[in-house]
């Protein structure tokens, strides 16, 4: 996508401190002479207009920016470039938004390309009627309220009964949300080119505790049971998307929609920049513990 026109900037509506770095990549874009839009307190629903006719998205923070950009952008196919200002930032390209002057040049030569990623699509039936519905990128969380207590749930591959869960909590993820809550809960990591389901039970009490890979274009539906010791709750990316009563179906397929994401890296790069997340600092027995002088840097 050479030639950019109009770029869309999206700061951390609750981070403050990536206000600035909106307002400088702004200008910097502005002085090349591309048309620039930039929020910094928003909502999904306040920039779907505006994005529609955005060439690119800078979204800057950590990975729920990129997931909020990445929702707002996937119906229209905008790709989103991620700075990070987070803690890990798997899903940002710019490590550090210091060094965003350097990129300029490459994209708007069209030096990068557009690594495409799934996403899933929800919603909930009560009583045969449809009464919520959702798309994400990461995740689809069937969990309870509170610490104590577990909940039961049923759970149907493509409209077979499979198995019974009681669990903390029943998490449906894509391969991009692999790396998140469900490699947390134990799950397998996912390349993100992919296109599969992963259904990874969370603290498992006498059941299926297993993860399982879906095939592509494979439905799940769970179903809350009646007897379940806590409320239940649909969980879509982190965010609360229906308080979930007994009898409720939750159906997961693959979205219409999929995420894009501007890369300036290698194709290659997804295992090596896990690792670098994941990996333990090594510190040789003959260093001793790191010093104010010689301690690496995350």
């Amino acid at each position: 996508m050479a030639g950019l026109k109009c770029v869309g900037i999206l700061a951390h509506p609750r981070r403050p401190n990536t206000a600035p770095i909106a307002k400088r990549i702004a200008e910097t874009l502005e002085a090349r002479g591309i048309q620039t839009w930039l929020y910094t307190d928003w909502t999904e629903e306040d920039v779907r207009e505006e994005a529609k006719c955005a060439d690119m998205v800078v979204a800057i923070g950590g990975d729920g920016a990129m997931l909020r950009a990445a929702r707002v952008c996937a119906p229209y196919k905008v790709p989103v470039l991620g700075v990070n200002m987070g803690r890990l930032g798997f899903l940002t390209e710019i490590r550090e938004p210091d060094h965003w002057d350097q990129y300029i040049d490459p994209l708007i030569n069209g030096e990068y390309w557009i690594e495409t990623r799934m996403m899933v699509h929800t919603n909930v039936t009560r009583d045969g009627e449809v009464i919520a519905t959702e798309d994400g990128l990461n995740d689809v969380v069937v969990s309870r309220s509170i610490v104590t207590g577990i909940v039961r749930l049923e759970m149907y591959i493509n409209e077979d009964w499979t198995t019974t869960y009681n669990a903390d909590a029943l998490i449906i993820a894509t391969p991009t949300g692999s790396t998140s809550y469900a490699l947390a809960a134990g799950g397998p990591i996912l390349p993100p080119e992919l296109r599969n389901i992963l259904i990874v039970p969370v603290a498992p009490h006498l059941s299926m505790d297993r993860s399982i890979v879906l095939s592509e274009g494979s439905t799940v539906a769970v179903v809350a049971m009646p007897d379940s010791e806590d409320e239940v709750y649909l969980i879509v990316d982190g965010r609360s998307v229906a308080h979930l009563q007994a009898g409720d179906v939750v159906r997961v397929t693959s979205s219409e929609f999929s995420s894009q994401f501007v890369r300036m890296r290698e194709h290659n790069y997804f295992y090596r920049s896990l690792l670098d997340r994941l990996e333990p600092r090594i510190i040789r027995p003959q260093d001793g513990l790191p010093d104010e002088d010689n301690e690496e840097m995350d």
